[in-house]
């Protein structure tokens, strides 16, 4: 409850404290529980990713052992890994994300959400970095596996942590919008399973686009992953297939559109309010 002053704005009451332009403490609030969700889980949300991906890393190393490969002048171990590690980093990103919104819609609890003083922009904001932190860690992880398998040297460090950032920022974003829209698990599963994984795997993670005839090399261009993938392998190993400021200014553009969108579904209730 608010008091008038006679010479000035309304002041709070007693006790009471104003929320202010942006809840900060509710951002913050619901941020911290979803770093706190997926802590209690640390073996399947941090872990198995890392086992996971040094797994595919060794299932290469192994068939390809007695025989070096080469992707032009690079070993294709040293090829391999980035593609590996922001491929983690997408995959985790999303999961963080739609698998949030779902547990809450399945268990009634969202409504406790919609109910919370926080505007919508408050709320992609605090999803979206819950699910970068896992990514990143996810990431970190990763990396410091593949030092197992061949030497990295991050001589673009601006791209690592550009590209890095933005595949995590997209992947939450889908993952957010995903989780919105899906109404059963089924639904969001064949997201994971028809959209997101194919375009991982058909981004360039394990071969070289330039290897690709005609229209295929085309299409891969179109593709967000490959540009993310690309411009972090960049980074790392200092090569790269495509554009990178056509994957900087696409990249930016396509996550500025899903932030966008993530904001309006939040704002209109969609598929969250009865």
């Amino acid at each position: 409850m608010e008091h008038k002053s006679k010479n000035g704005p309304a002041l709070p009451a007693f006790g009471e404290k104003r929320i202010g332009a942006i809840n900060w403490l509710g951002v913050w609030t619901l941020y911290a529980k979803e770093v706190r969700r997926f802590f209690k889980v640390v073996g399947q949300t941090v872990l198995s990713p890392v086992i996971t991906t040094a797994l595919f890393m060794t299932i290469f190393t192994i068939a390809l052992s007695g025989s070096p490969r080469y992707n032009g002048d690079i070993p294709f171990e040293a090829f391999l890994a980035p593609g590996l590690i922001i491929m983690a980093i997408l995959q985790n990103a999303f999961a963080n994300t739609i698998s949030s919104l779902m547990t809450a819609k399945m268990q009634g609890n969202i409504i406790d959400l919609l109910l919370a003083p926080l505007g919508p922009g408050e709320m992609t904001f605090a999803y979206t970095l819950a699910a970068v932190t896992r990514g990143m860690l996810v990431g970190i992880f990763v990396t410091a596996s593949m030092y197992l398998f061949t030497n990295l040297s991050f001589p673009n460090l601006w791209a690592v942590a550009y590209f890095g950032l933005s595949a995590a920022t997209m992947l939450a974003l889908l993952g957010i919008m995903a989780g919105i829209w899906a109404e059963k698990w089924e639904q969001s599963s064949s997201i994971t399973n028809f959209v997101i994984v194919p375009l991982s795997f058909l981004s360039g993670t394990f071969y070289s686009i330039d290897r690709l005839p005609g229209i295929w090399h085309d299409i891969s261009q179109l593709n967000p992953f490959f540009y993310l993938i690309d411009g972090f392998r960049y980074g790392i190993i200092d090569h790269a297939d495509g554009n990178l400021t056509v994957g900087v200014v696409y990249i930016a553009a396509l996550n500025v559109i899903l932030t966008l969108a993530c904001y309006r579904m939040f704002s209109s209730g969609y598929k969250l309010r009865p």
